[in-house]
């Protein structure tokens, strides 16, 4: 068995999958590498959400061509799935995976270093409705495990190219993510973090399953400490929903609520299926069962057809939710999306002010929630040592995601302990045992 290295682009469903063909590898007598030594295979586990994200995916490719020319280059994902034609004709790739191929990776690479033969690597992602059976024993991350429980979309914002990248809404079974999850605890993990690409339609497609039916049955799990959501969709709160999930206790009070404008007529343009009236109404219920709350949310300025009004009322409604922190996103045009075809492009310049403009406001959101949480008692799941101001602090997060350090003389990573949140420096809080 020879070297391979791996390296991952784009989303937290991209790393999930890379642990995961990692780990079928290394089970099958592989040499796992990092990416920059010379390895015999590189596999290259792609994004293509905008068109910058393809253009990655080319450098890393002929990144790792440069590192051995005589390397097997193998490039799977999204970018894969979207240009399985135009890959195949380059001379520096030797096989082209799409999704829902990635559990048969190692003996379609063996079959190639035998036969040199390639059969089916791609499929029409848009007509099948099976999940892909991968799982994982083991992360990168040393105490947080992100897990995929969901693959597809059946949106179609008409910005977005991943529901044509990764076809419809598929939900992988309640009684296979328990069985992860609970190997996962075994080998140390004490927070687990459910991914998808649609979270919010988990269970859509089978038989009286909900995203709560399963969020209670890992709760069971006896040495398992947290569990977190990733990026939902504001139409799956609702009083029952939120009422329920609050009696979850190890759910974790942190939701990213998918947002992407303050506007209403630019959600429409977007083909968001709410309003921001109904969004703030979704917040408000969240934060009647749940104390301080962490709200997040991501937020893309310069939609085709955005004007100064329509900016300053995605501003203002940022301020008035009041969000603990939020990602945002200049607008990328991504050819195959409806909205590339948009008349009314916005101008560069006009996006990068925008955007300026609207990070200065979230900071401060931020800094504001940062300071409502000083005096708090808090537990800290504690992940690594980092130095500051010639200090060692531990580092960790609270279940509402806050950064904490304090000063230790001892090894407390992966260890869960309560800190008095005392000062906030930045985007960190310090504190001390309690």
């Amino acid at each position: 068995m020879g070297k391979v290295a791996f390296h991952t682009l784009g989303c937290k469903v991209n790393q999930y999958e890379t642990d995961a063909m990692l780990q079928l590898f290394e089970n099958n007598g592989y040499k796992v590498i990092p990416f920059n030594e010379v390895s015999d295979i590189y596999i290259i586990n792609t994004c293509t959400v905008t068109n910058m994200a393809d253009k990655k995916s080319r450098q890393i490719i002929n990144k790792a061509k440069k590192t051995n020319p005589d390397s097997i280059i193998v490039v799977v994902g999204c970018y894969a799935q979207a240009a399985k034609e135009k890959l195949e004709l380059d001379k520096d790739i030797d096989i082209v995976i799409g999704n829902n191929k990635k559990n048969d990776i190692l003996n379609i690479v063996e079959d190639y270093i035998k036969e040199k033969k390639i059969e089916d690597t791609v499929i029409d992602i848009n007509d099948t409705d099976i999940y892909e059976p991968l799982s994982i024993t083991k992360v990168s991350e040393k105490t947080r495990a992100y897990i995929k429980i969901q693959d597809g979309c059946n949106q179609f914002c008409s910005y977005c190219i991943i529901p044509f990248m990764r076809g419809r809404v598929r939900s992988r079974l309640p009684e296979e993510v328990i069985k992860e999850v609970e190997a996962l605890v075994k080998n140390g993990y004490k927070e687990v973090v459910l991914t998808g690409i649609h979270l919010a339609s988990y269970g859509k497609d089978l038989v009286d399953i909900h995203i709560l039916d399963l969020l209670k049955e890992l709760n069971k799990i006896q040495d398992l400490k947290r569990i977190r959501l990733g990026s939902l969709e504001p139409n799956l709160i609702t009083e029952e929903f939120a009422k329920e999930v609050s009696s979850i206790e190890k759910l974790c009070p942190h939701f990213h609520l998918s947002l992407q404008s303050g506007c209403n007529e630019t959600l429409k343009r977007m083909n968001r299926k709410y309003t921001t009236e109904s969004y703030l109404d979704k917040v408000e219920i969240l934060r009647k069962y749940y104390n301080k709350p962490a709200i997040t949310t991501d937020i893309i300025v310069g939609f085709p057809g955005e004007t100064e009004e329509e900016f300053n009322e995605t501003y203002e409604f940022t301020r008035k939710i009041s969000f603990s922190d939020v990602h945002v996103f200049k607008y990328s045009k991504r050819e195959g999306t409806k909205a590339a075809d948009f008349t009314n492009q916005v101008e560069e310049k006009v996006k990068t002010f925008r955007s300026n403009k609207l990070i200065q406001c979230c900071n401060a959101l931020k800094e504001k929630y940062l300071e409502d949480m000083k005096g708090e008692i808090e537990e800290v799941l504690f992940e690594e040592t980092i130095t500051i101001d010639d200090k060692d602090y531990c580092m960790g997060h609270t279940k509402r995601y806050v950064k904490v350090g304090i000063i230790s003389d001892e090894d407390i990573s992966n260890q869960l302990i309560n800190v008095e949140l005392l000062e906030r420096k930045d985007d960190l809080l310090f504190g001390r045992k309690q």
